[in-house]
């Protein structure tokens, strides 16, 4: 199962706020994307995403910036790929060209049952989890140049 680019970033941006939560940093979306690799018109999306979930709190202004709610810090990875993700099926066994074994396919259970327990692993895990130290010291937000000289 792979996971799609969207949840990546999401995964990558709430470790990266958790991060800068354990730094006292104020965190941008602009950090976020340069510590992530990633566009920040593709991060904004994610932050919008997360934000709507109640896992993300966003401060408009001079002192603005990003942080992770309480809960944000505390759901399951489980769910929070869940809901990024989309309840999809693994592998797509109708539609308009259905599989001509499906009447009597045993593939089909047997995935949703590799998909239950993928979910039930990652529910193991939280965002503060994979956050803490040592791994802590790995994830480090970009520092941003100042602009404003």
């Amino acid at each position: 199962m792979q996971l799609t680019r969207f949840t990546d970033l999401g995964l990558r941006a709430m470790m990266l706020l958790a991060a800068g939560d354990a730094d006292d940093q104020r965190v941008t979306t602009r950090q976020i994307a340069a510590s992530a690799g990633a566009s920040e018109n593709h991060i904004a999306k994610a932050i919008s995403r997360l934000v709507e979930l109640g896992l993300v709190q966003a401060r408009r202004g001079r002192i603005g910036g990003l942080s992770l709610t309480d809960t944000g810090k505390e759901v399951s990875i489980g769910w929070l790929v869940r809901e990024l993700e989309g309840d999809r099926e693994v592998i797509e066994c109708g539609g308009q060209s259905p599989c001509p074994l499906i009447a009597g396919c045993r593939l089909r259970r047997a995935l949703a049952d590799a998909k239950a327990a993928f979910y039930a692993e990652l529910d193991r895990y939280t965002v503060a989890d994979l956050a803490r130290s040592p791994a802590l010291q790995l994830i480090s937000l970009t520092p941003l140049e100042r602009t404003d000289r």
